[in-house]
């Protein structure tokens, strides 16, 4: 096992109920032999078993049984896992820090220094196109440059795997290109790219070697090119032709209502491949735990009249409603008795009032009181 990246030997998943009744084969005895230093493409329709098997490779799902190898080793070690790089579908991320505090935080976690944190930090961003957004929090990031901060923690400790799910997802044309080149130029120097996608087109340009599931099981897998090759058609290419050769070739092929563009066998596109075996799969009556081609629309929005009735039901509830009796206006709160309101503004007055010109005695057994007087700014705001 150790001449493969990633292999996996007889790989089953099965998810059952509380129960322990089987509820869905997601993965059904798969076979995958990832070789070093190429980009593997992992392909299906919703429900295929694609993000299961991925799930499986990273250890964080247990299969049901068959063998799981990842450099050698069983995917739950640790060493492993530092070797190791994930981009999942979502990009699960802290919305309240900002990109550089996103990948500082992802440096940690491998026990980089803080120097070398600091360096890959600032080669990372300025690769995927957020030196300009460094510092801005990754919740109010678009979610292309989610994808592409994703990107950027997966790389952040230079793995020797890398596991992307689809990673164009959600990105333009100029960053689904730089995500396609980025990919290709990490195949190159040495890298292992797992890629899950369903943009075929993006598998075809980046994948060297493809593996298209349905229903769990492999349908096909191999070289791009050997899978996309036609072999029962011959197709001609040719150029640096005189004039005089150039004419006859062209009478003989326009005869039969075609032209000469090469000389090889074709390949059809990586779309046609995946269609034609995903329905021979159909045909086969084949189960998938995913979604399937659609169907006719539902009846509910298809049914002729009902919006007429509907209108005409609510016409007539607001009609009834119009012509009911109106409830008689309640009666006016009954205004305050001003003798009560006189009495709460009122400044108190002492019981002994003394005539100008006089001096008041107060005995000495009793206090003399200064009753507080009312707040009149808080009596005008009640009363209005």
């Amino acid at each position: 096992m150790g001449e493969y990246v990633v292999q996996t030997a007889g790989l089953t998943k099965v998810f059952r109920d509380f129960w322990l009744r089987e509820k869905v084969t997601a993965v059904a005895d798969l076979n995958l032999e990832v070789p070093p230093r190429q980009v593997f493409g992992l392909l299906g329709p919703n429900g295929s078993g694609k993000s299961t098997t991925l799930k499986m490779i990273l250890g964080l799902l247990f299969p049901t049984k068959g063998s799981i190898a990842v450099f050698g080793k069983e995917p739950t070690n640790v060493r492993v896992k530092a070797n190791i790089g994930f981009l999942p579908e979502e990009s699960h991320l802290y919305p309240f820090l900002d990109a550089r505090e996103t990948l500082d935080f992802y440096g940690r976690l491998f026990h980089q220094p803080r120097r070398e944190r600091t360096r890959r930090i600032e080669m990372l961003l300025e690769m995927v196109g957020l030196g300009g957004a460094a510092y801005r929090r990754v919740g109010e990031y678009s979610k292309g440059m989610q994808r592409r901060i994703g990107l950027a923690q997966a790389l952040i400790n230079d793995p020797e795997l890398l596991i992307l799910d689809e990673p164009t997802s959600g990105l333009d044309p100029l960053g689904t290109r730089q995500f396609k080149d980025l990919i290709g130029t990490l195949g190159e120097r040495g890298k292992t790219v797992i890629l899950s996608s369903h943009l075929l087109a993006d598998v075809e340009d980046v994948c060297d070697r493809v593996c298209i599931l349905y229903g769990g099981r492999s349908r096909a897998d191999g070289e791009t090119c050997d899978l996309l090759e036609q072999k029962n058609l011959t197709q001609i290419t040719a150029e640096n032709l005189d004039a005089a050769t150039l004419e006859k070739v062209r009478r003989v092929i326009g005869e039969a209502g075609r032209s000469v563009l090469d000389v090889k066998q074709p390949k059809e596109k990586l779309e046609n491949l995946f269609l034609r075996i995903v329905e021979e799969a159909s045909q086969q009556k084949l189960t998938s735990g995913g979604a399937v081609a659609g169907g006719k629309m539902a009846e509910f929005l298809t049914a002729q009249g009902q919006g007429e009735a509907l209108i005409e039901s609510l016409v007539q509830q607001a009609q009834d409603t119009k012509d009911k009796p109106q409830a008689a206006a309640p009666a006016p709160v009954q205004q305050a008795d001003a003798d009560i309101l006189g009495d709460l503004i009122a400044e108190d007055k002492p019981e002994d009032e003394t005539q100008p010109g006089q001096i008041k005695t107060t005995p000495a057994d009793k206090p003399t009181e200064h009753p507080q007087k009312a707040d009149r700014s808080i009596i005008d705001d009640l009363t209005g």
